[in-house]
């Protein structure tokens, strides 16, 4: 059964609040506040065109890294402490990111703001929702990821406002603003004594039935298919298509609006007609609206796929954690899949980025291709959906 430890019951709301930071400043800033900012750093001349996208993946690549480690390294430091140290890393690497001192010092530094999203995403959810009463974790479950399309948002507010000072000055103010937001939550986390953290050797030992097998397979696809949006959607409104950095800011709040509504609406969705059924729905929405990115050239037609297209990327998670529920009954076992799950969609990330990189490189720098092969990859997600039955593990 899953039964929240008697605790739960006082001063979730403080925990909440910290597993919102964690994933705003993890995630949302760190990874998608790179997207803004990538128009800038190619005309400022920090790098190449092709070394920007390849740099942009390694965030990805070190998502794939925290995903792997995070579990592992909670065994050993304690899952708060690890939260709490993994979001100061990724605000310490926007002030690191201001300097850009050599390509290598730049990557590294974008692999461990990865590294750090990787680690809460698998972490965030069991600490926190351990904490919130039973009745509340389907609203728990959204705040605590309402943090990533929160930062979506903020990148496309500040960022551009700091890109009229400079480009040095986006990084620190990013910088600053997460230091800040580590700062406040820093004693909202919940005691350690209260969140366990089941052994590696005990996860590796549960098995996964058909339909949670195609799930993961869904989940990797669609990360896949999210990824070539998620890289050059302002880049692509804002240098391919013409319409200047401003209005490829404009395009990324849009996605940040979306991104803000994902959790809460796909969560919702999942609610009333099933996770199963709401998944079917995304991906078909995801796929057209993929495609239609390539023949949507004004301004208008854009912002509305920006907000269709930004839902998705936090609007899954609630959609992945709802299927979970579905078919596995045992809330231990549901924490070593969702662990996998977490695991599947970086991995699909980290491959996606880099090809999708190797593909803008290789076709000078048509995002259009992208697009295309990200809304294969949501159709390849949906012509599974037969294959998924329900069945309690």
């Amino acid at each position: 059964m899953d039964i929240a430890h008697p605790a739960a019951s006082r001063g979730y709301l403080s925990a909440i609040f910290a597993g919102l930071v964690a994933s705003l400043v993890g995630i949302g800033l760190a990874r998608f506040a790179y997207s803004p900012l990538l128009p800038a750093m190619i005309h400022d001349h920090w790098f190449a065109a092709t070394e920007v996208a390849f740099l942009g993946a390694a965030n990805l690549a070190g998502y794939l890294i925290g995903a792997l480690s995070g579990r592992a390294l909670a065994r050993y430091a304690s899952p708060v402490r690890v939260l709490r140290l993994t979001t100061l890393l990724a605000s310490v690497s926007f002030l690191a990111c201001a300097f850009p001192l050599s390509e290598t010092w730049f990557f590294c530094w974008r692999l461990l703001s990865g590294v750090a999203g990787g680690v809460i995403m698998v972490l965030v959810s069991g600490v926190v929702l351990h904490r919130v009463p039973r009745h509340k974790k389907g609203i728990a479950s959204g705040a605590i990821f309402f943090g990533v399309g929160l930062g979506v948002a903020i990148s496309g507010t500040l960022v551009p406002a700091m890109l009229t000072i400079s480009l040095q000055a986006a990084w620190l103010a990013l910088g600053a603003l997460s230091l800040a937001l580590t700062a406040l939550s820093w004693s909202a986390w919940p005691d350690d004594a209260h969140t366990q953290v089941r052994s590696m050797s005990a996860m590796k030992k549960a098995p996964a039935s058909r339909p949670l097998n195609i799930l993961f397979v869904q989940y990797a696809l669609a990360a896949a298919g999210l990824v070539p949006e998620m890289m050059f959607l302002v880049d692509y409104v804002a240098r391919a298509l013409g319409h200047g950095t401003g209005l490829g800011a404009v395009a990324w709040i849009a996605y940040g609006v979306g991104a803000m509504a994902g959790p809460v609406l796909y969560g919702m969705a999942a609610d009333r007609w099933g996770a199963r059924r709401s998944i079917v729905v995304a991906l078909a929405v995801q796929a057209i609206a993929a495609v239609a990115l390539v023949f949507s050239g004004k301004l208008l037609s854009l912002i509305g796929l920006a907000v269709v297209i930004g839902s998705f990327p936090a609007g899954v998670v609630p959609l992945g954690l709802g299927r979970l529920h579905d078919l596995v009954e045992d809330a231990h076992q549901r924490e070593a899949m969702w662990s996998r799950l977490t695991v599947a969609f970086a991995l699909a990330q980290a491959i996606g980025g880099y090809f999708y990189s190797g593909v803008y490189a290789w076709t000078g720098g048509r995002h259009e291709v992208t697009f295309w092969i990200g809304g294969m990859a949501f159709a390849a997600a949906l012509a599974l959906t037969p294959w998924t039955r329900e069945a309690k593990a």
